[in-house]
């Protein structure tokens, strides 16, 4: 996930983007050069905490005087009114390097907070609620942690890190039997340690994924197929499309997306889903509301 040497360049653009050319013109103008305060940030809401490491890089940035001193660490759970960090040093730095901070750590706090509530959801159905790709651009590595923060876990970190054969992939290989034909060749880069998932729609499409494995095994191949994404599928489609799988073969991991919610999240545990990834972690979680008080 994101490192430390990644998190510098991510606060180089954002504090170039917020300074333009002639810098904090505003403090310059308002504040004496040597004055010297002290702030902290404080949570306006309740949340799962993430993104410190992007407050104390930015105020680095700014000016190596200031000091950062956190009361909060990532994974934190925290209510409206707790402190998550204190910073002190010259007043000009202080107030050059909010934005950017707060816009850090409000953003990246916002998704682990999202994924905490999806966790608490399911809590006690065994299912992992995980991520997409649907991220930031730029930001994808540092969205993703916030997930682990929030108490998710991960899905695929770029179009490298596993086969996942979706609808656009089948419509333009000619459909189930030619794309797992191919993949179970595993074409250049595709190794044997790769996993392999397939996106189903319907559970007739399910039927004839799990009839072109059986098939295959019959003929003495392997398996092709490590995880069957259920998408957009209701509970009652989930639990049906559970019970073919399993009866089709153990362990195959079954995923549920699209279109999940904290109102339907809870259902499609209950129906069986091992895994269950939500775009809306990364795409639509409100910030969480964090502000710098002097």
């Amino acid at each position: 996930m994101t490192a430390p040497r990644d998190v510098a360049p991510l606060v180089r653009a954002a504090l170039d983007e917020d300074l333009g050319t002639l810098g904090d013109i505003t403090s310059l103008a308002t504040i004496a050069p040597d004055a010297r305060g002290a702030a902290t940030l404080v949570a306006r809401a309740d949340g799962v905490v993430s993104g410190t490491d992007f407050v104390v890089e930015t105020y680095a940035q700014v000016d190596p005087q200031v000091r950062v001193r956190l009361s909060s660490e990532d994974g934190d759970r925290v209510s409206a009114g707790d402190v998550v960090a204190h910073v002190e040093g010259p007043s000009r730095s202080l107030l050059t390097g909010e934005r950017v901070a707060l816009n850090f750590v409000g953003l990246l706090s916002g998704v682990a907070t999202a994924t905490a509530r999806f966790v608490d959801l399911v809590e006690g159905t065994g299912a992992v609620v995980v991520d997409t790709r649907k991220t930031v651009p730029g930001l994808r590595a540092a969205q993703k942690r916030a997930v682990r923060h929030g108490g998710g876990a991960n899905h695929r970190l770029g179009l490298d890190d596993a086969v996942m054969v979706k609808d656009n992939h089948l419509g333009l290989a000619g459909g189930l039997a030619p794309a797992l034909e191919r993949v179970r060749r595993r074409p250049g880069p595709v190794g044997h340690m790769t996993r392999v998932e397939v996106e189903v729609d319907s559970l007739d499409q399910l039927d004839e994924l799990l009839a072109i494995e059986s098939e295959q095994v019959a003929a003495g191949a392997r398996p092709v197929v490590d995880v069957v994404l259920l998408d957009n599928m209701g509970p009652d489609e989930v639990r049906a499309a559970v019970a073919a799988i399993r009866s089709a073969r153990s362990g195959l991991l079954v995923e549920v997306s699209g279109g999940v919610t904290e109102t339907s999240i809870r259902a499609l545990a209950e129906a069986g889903a091992d895994v269950i990834s939500a775009g809306a972690l990364t795409h639509s979680a409100p910030w969480l509301d964090v502000a710098l008080d002097l």
